[in-house]
């Protein structure tokens, strides 16, 4: 317990920089409740006003809360969501953002991630993000191979590197907690190749056998493997074409975070790649769907315009 509080209080006055007199919101729901309440009362401690809001658990990542608590979602300086499934990619976090709320996402976090990855160092952390998109700007190709079969090219054109560095301390600034990765919309429509999921996915945790999916133009034309591969085809199929495309390409820069089945944490493990599957509205993308699911490749080769990045897992830059 003395852990977790410890946790909570490292997120509201850490990472979110939390002052008095500002006022804190934290959404959270069934699963998550009790990490919802040590938040509130990290908040409490820290501000004059924080609030805890509990709705009904959603259906899919992505999908938007009430619109009632969208709406007062819009009148906090921070809003902390630990709730079972993301609101990162979700209209009301885009209009909580835009009224000046700074908003950390914590889909599906367990307590032991909470415990290990939130008292990692977050000012390194976002130094080695600096350092890295630093080293991607620019670029207009990337290519992803690993071991196990992945091999996609992706088109960057357009398109801005974004930092997830655990440090929301400007208004409009938002991210996940535990943070760390830098990562990009694709241009839609010309990813082509092949991607081998065998670290993890979102929404079935970690992967006894791999996912490989066959992309053409952008989306994901094929799904095989176990049955996990008939359960990631359940979950994207009441969303249509657009659940398909291929929506990010993150690095994994936490040196906290281990590969857990919890893709918050999984995605962010330094020496990863993800690859995401639907909505990327919220980084840049034309894509908006109540969908986004990422894939977790162990010993990725990343390579920018042919310079290569990371090579087996381990940075080159």
């Amino acid at each position: 317990m003395e852990e977790l509080k410890k946790s909570a209080e490292i997120a509201v006055n850490n990472c979110m920089a939390v002052k008095k007199g500002e006022t804190v919101l934290v959404i959270t729901d069934q699963p998550l409740r009790k990490i919802g309440q040590f938040l509130w009362e990290a908040a409490n401690d820290a501000t004059t006003e924080a609030m805890l809001l509990e709705i009904i658990p959603r259906t899919s990542n992505g999908e938007e809360p009430p619109p009632q608590v969208a709406e007062f979602m819009k009148g906090f300086d921070v809003v902390l969501i630990p709730t079972s499934k993301s609101m990162t990619h979700t209209k009301a976090r885009r209009d909580a953002c835009e009224s000046g709320a700074r908003v950390a996402t914590l889909p599906g976090i367990r307590e032991d991630t909470m415990q290990r990855t939130l008292s990692a160092d977050y000012h390194n952390i976002a130094k080695r993000c600096s350092k890295i998109a630093q080293a991607l700007e620019g670029g207009k190709t990337a290519k992803v191979t690993t071991p196990f079969g992945t091999d996609i090219t992706l088109s960057l054109e357009g398109r801005e590197w974004r930092l997830d560095t655990g440090l929301y301390h400007n208004p409009g600034d938002y991210g996940n907690l535990p943070a760390g990765e830098v990562f990009i919309a694709p241009l839609e429509g010309k990813a082509n190749g092949i991607i081998v999921v065998d670290g993890a996915m979102a929404g079935l945790g970690m992967l006894k056998k791999p996912l490989k999916m066959q992309v053409k133009d952008g989306y994901v034309t094929d799904i095989s493997g176990d049955k996990k591969a008939e359960e990631l085809e359940k979950m994207i199929a009441p969303f249509g074409k657009d659940a398909k495309n291929i929506a990010e390409l993150g690095i994994g820069t936490n040196d906290k975070a281990e590969i857990c089945g919890s893709v918050l944490e999984d995605e962010k493990v330094m020496g990863t790649v993800h690859l995401a599957i639907g909505d990327n509205k919220s980084m840049g993308g034309e894509v908006s769907v109540q969908s986004h699911l990422d894939g977790i490749l162990s010993k990725p080769t990343l390579k920018i315009d042919g310079k290569v990045i990371m090579k087996d897992g381990e940075f080159m830059i």
